[in-house]
């Protein structure tokens, strides 16, 4: 879901950049934050007689995210992004911007260089390696104004075949799910048509090559997209229509939900650690299990709860106009508190009260945070299997299975499999705490056990 994905990007990515003293600060600077192994491009210009900066973190699918305060002198570089609550501070010297970058409590070295050849990776061994084995063909499908661009990959001999379509999670998301130098995606469809399925995966709208306005979707909307690439799908002489199917990811298996709800053509979805409960509900727990896993303490995972299930009322009890509450709240709320006392994260700076106010009353979030899964999930009727990490944090497994399960029991569904993969975090990857700053570290993508499952269940179901 996108909150989970922006949330994913705030606590992660710390992050600034730097910029001045002369014409040589001026261009595109890159850096690696090594204890993530996230890849940074900050992109430096001067603009009457005043320097302007923004940062890309393309690991994880963030672009043009604005620098706020660029200060220079006498060599030192000092850089704010309050979106971040984050600050570098750093000297320039033969060629290299090396400091600290701040956020909250953490601090982490930070060297930037304009030489793109000096910056490390993190290999991910899973990535497959063209050329590829069957036919991977580009294609375009419409949903009114919207053209969705993607991939569809499919086993080389002439037959129809089953297919999956592949629906991303939070966040504008390339057709390869790319974030946090990984792509999900793409390892997931080459390991699914190796084993003889079609699959088709896209860009979401307004994003890559795909038109239209992200800003403005809800999950809605997105349902809508993936209406018309079915019904692309069914047009095709190489695809069984009988046997379509949807994998969805995070906010993806709300969609999916959406989709079947409707469709009762739909063959079978896969929700890959879906929601189940209310949207505030999962982002408060959400929140506390990310922050007691970093460690916070009780009275400041209290006071981060409170903050926000009052600001969460505000969003969803109210209809109107919310933006001028919800800036009174959060202004006389945090004015309330000392400094001292601020929960991590929260600043009384006001760009970063604007930040969050825009944030929880775009269309998305409105629409996320009033949506009760079980209202789509009751209605499905096909085969369902929903699957999650047992250290996923950001869509706690028992609280997310359990009530996707009463959903579907609800709606009379007869055929429901749930499976907790243990020892699995949000992406599906093997992992120590679970915790969003691990998913860059790890070199693995997917577990192997988890796609090996996802191929055995779907091919019970198209027997």
């Amino acid at each position: 879901m996108v909150y989970l994905k922006k949330q994913v990007f705030l606590l992660l990515i710390f992050n600034c950049m730097g910029s001045l003293y002369s014409q040589e600060i001026e261009g595109d600077w890159y850096g690696t934050l090594e204890a993530m192994k996230l890849n940074l491009v900050f992109h430096i210009e001067k603009k009457q007689n005043e320097y302007k900066a923004t940062l890309d973190s393309p690991d994880q699918g963030g672009f043009d995210i604005p620098v706020d305060t660029v200060k220079f002198g006498d060599a030192t570089i000092e850089l704010v992004i309050s979106v971040l609550n984050a600050n570098f501070k750093g000297t320039l010297k033969d060629g290299y911007i090396s400091g600290d970058f701040s956020q909250n409590d953490f601090k982490i070295p930070l060297k930037l260089t304009k030489d793109k050849s000096e910056i490390t990776g993190n290999k991910k061994p899973q990535e497959p390696i063209r050329p590829f084995p069957y036919i991977e063909e580009e294609i375009r499908f419409k949903n009114g104004d919207v053209t969705l661009s993607g991939t569809l990959t499919r086993p080389n001999k002439n037959d129809k075949y089953p297919v999956v379509v592949l629906i991303s999670g939070s966040g504008a998301q390339d057709r390869d799910e790319s974030l946090l130098g990984h792509k999900p995606f793409l390892v997931l469809s080459d390991y699914l048509t190796r084993k003889g399925l079609a699959v088709l995966r896209y860009d979401d709208r307004g994003f890559g090559k795909s038109t239209g306005d992200f800003s403005k979707a809800t999950t809605v909307e997105f349902s809508e997209d993936i209406e018309s690439a079915v019904t692309f799908l069914k047009s095709r002489s190489d695809i069984d229509p009988e046997h379509i199917g949807l994998i969805g990811h995070s906010e993806g298996g709300l969609i999916a939900s959406l989709v079947a709800a409707k469709d009762r053509n739909i063959d079978f979805i896969i929700l890959m650690a879906g929601p189940g409960i209310p949207g505030d509900s999962l982002l408060l727990l959400q929140q506390q299990r990310i922050g007691k896993s970093m460690g916070m303490t009780n009275d400041a995972l209290e006071l981060t709860q409170k903050i926000n299930r009052n600001a969460f009322d505000i969003v969803t009890k109210n209809t109107e106009e919310v933006k001028p509450k919800l800036r009174t709240y959060f202004k006389k709320t945090l004015d309330s508190i000392p400094a001292e006392k601020l929960p991590p994260g929260f600043t009384k700076d006001e760009v970063f009260i604007s930040n969050l106010v825009n944030t929880l009353t775009s269309p998305w979030m409105r629409y996320f945070l009033s949506d009760d899964p079980a209202k789509a999930l009751v209605k499905v009727r096909c085969p369902v299997f929903a699957i999650n990490g047992s250290k996923d944090l950001q869509v706690p497994a028992k609280e997310n299975l359990t009530a996707i399960e009463k959903a579907l029991q609800k709606g009379d569904n007869k055929n429901i499999t749930l499976k907790e993969f243990t020892g699995l975090n949000h992406l599906f990857q093997e992992s120590e705490t679970g915790l969003p700053a691990e998913y860059a570290r790890i070199e693995q993508t997917i577990a192997p056990v988890v796609m090996e499952e996802i191929h055995l269940w779907i091919s019970k179901q198209i027997q």
